[in-house]
Formats: C-alpha cells, structure tokens, sequence
C-alpha cells in the first residue's frame, strides 16, 4: 500500500507559477498511475492532469490544458505538477493519488490512494 506526501502549495500572485510535489512511500511509484486532483470550497473534487505508470502518457483537464504539466521521477519516487500562469480560479487545495489507470477523463472513483492535500491560493 503507497502513503502519498503532497507539498510545494503557497500563495502566488496571479500569473505566477508553482510545482508541487508527491512522495511516494511504502510501494514503487511506478506501480501506479499518478493524478491531480483540486477541490475549490463548496465545489466538487475535480481531475487535473494524470500521467501513467511508465510510459509518460500524460491526461489533462481543459481548463489546465497548456499551463500546467504532470511529470514523475520513479527513481525519487515522486511525481510532480508544474503550474505555470496561475489564475484565480486555480486557487483549491490541491491533492494526488495513485490508481491503475491514467485516463482521458480523470474520475476520483478510478483512484484508490490519496495524500492529505496542499492548499494553493492565488491572489494579490
């Protein structure tokens, strides 16, 4: 069973950038496939990107799409999300988890582990 770390979340100005960063523990990263998921206050968890076990497939929402990418380092045991141009609305907190599959729609049924979270706030 795999214990997900998120962390890198802050607060960043609008059009600023940020990484955040999942370690992997108790299993091998790349036995799962990896994904973002954010959760705005009073919205429903909503799929941000994901990215497969070994084969660098990468998935994203449309509302990301060009702004933030997904990446993995098996070997460090952590995956990662790159947030470039960061909007308002990005502003959620921000959670990963590990399942067997990393599709075009990103569903948080399809995921059986998940980390605590990290909040991302993007203001002035």
């Amino acid at each position: 069973q795999v214990q997900l770390v998120e962390s890198g979340g802050g607060l960043v100005q609008p059009g600023g950038s940020l990484r955040l960063s999942c370690a992997a523990s108790g299993s091998r990263l790349d036995y799962y496939a990896i994904a973002w998921f954010r959760q705005a206050p009073g919205k429903e968890r909503e799929g941000v990107a994901c990215i497969g076990k070994t084969d660098g497939t990468t998935n994203y929402a449309d509302s990301v799409k060009g702004r933030f990418t997904i990446s993995r380092d098996n070997a460090k045991n952590t995956a990662y999300l790159q947030m470039n141009s960061l909007k308002r609305e990005d502003t959620a907190i921000y959670y990963c988890a590990a399942g067997p599959i990393a599709p075009k729609t990103i569903l948080v049924h399809l995921y059986d582990y998940w980390g605590q979270g990290t909040q991302v706030t993007v203001s002035t």
